[in-house]
């Protein structure tokens, strides 16, 4: 299939960039109202991806993000709901334990979506690219090649370079692996957002986004969002969806780190400290 790619064309003013919102009503409701405090429109807001997940509230996540009017490309559980698939299509190992969790809670937000929300899924766009203070900036999921691929800080450049190669992109900004991270190379910046809807498995309740600023130069920030995490919990117990998931987002700490390379295993519980590459990039 081909992929479908919406340009934005130039944009101006600071912007506010997030990805993994994971059916967690309150952390979106929470990052809106940072959105407000900062002065940032909902034109100027993007998602990564997977406004479905693993939290309570599907329907009702859905449609505030709807009626708030941000941007969002697709990420794979959009694509596995637009297509009515039976699995997630994040590419777990089979049999492990995301994967055996992912079949509870997949099941649950394909059936408490109405048919109407899943085709909404059908306007989205596989990337979003825009130019911002003078660099091609282009959306992905996980990369251009591959919607579910995990790409952490320590992947190999070589892997980053494809997407920078198809979008024909300065900066690609992704989503996908759960981690907030910058990373660049010979003139080009990788910069991963984080997700607002599960913490980033360093020992805190809160969970991260980004904001970029062009007045002075490319400009971007890591920002960290406290919500109601307690409400989100219950939602999660109310529908019978996997604790371990839901005392993540009280402890911080993932359930398991199947997913993640060594050098980002050996980060579990610790303070996630951004050395941002410059100012202007």
């Amino acid at each position: 299939m081909d992929k479908k790619i919406i340009e934005l064309g130039q944009k101006t003013g600071r912007m506010l960039l997030f990805g993994g919102v994971y059916s967690n009503l309150q952390a979106l409701e929470s990052l809106m109202e940072l959105a407000q405090s900062q002065g940032i429109t909902a034109e100027n807001c993007i998602c990564t991806g997977d406004i479905i997940g693993y939290c309570g509230q599907p329907q009702e996540t859905l449609e505030q993000f709807q009626k708030w009017g941000a941007h969002s490309i697709l990420g794979n559980v959009e694509i596995q709901l637009r297509d009515d698939q039976e699995d997630c299509g994040c590419d777990f190992t089979t049999g492990s334990r995301c994967d055996g969790f992912s079949e509870i809670w997949f099941a649950f937000a394909k059936a408490n979506l109405h048919t109407s929300s899943k085709n909404y899924f059908k306007s989205l766009s596989d990337h979003i690219t825009f130019n911002y203070a003078g660099k091609q900036i282009a959306l992905v999921h996980g990369s251009y090649d591959h919607v579910s691929q995990f790409v952490f800080k320590s992947t190999d450049w070589t892997q980053k370079q494809t997407s920078f190669d198809g979008l024909k992109a300065d900066v690609i900004i992704a989503g996908h692996c759960g981690l907030p991270f910058a990373d660049d190379y010979q003139e080009k910046l990788w910069l991963n957002a984080g997700v607002i809807g599960m913490p980033a498995n360093d020992g805190s309740a809160q969970t991260w986004a980004m904001i970029i600023d062009d007045s002075n130069g490319f400009e971007f920030e890591h920002v960290q969002l406290s919500y109601d995490y307690q409400t989100a919990m219950q939602q999660m117990q109310k529908n019978e969806l996997p604790m371990e998931y839901a005392a993540t987002l009280a402890t911080g700490i993932w359930d398991n780190m199947e997913i993640l390379p060594p050098a980002e295993k050996q980060l579990q519980g610790k303070k996630i400290v951004l050395n941002e590459i410059t100012q202007h990039f």
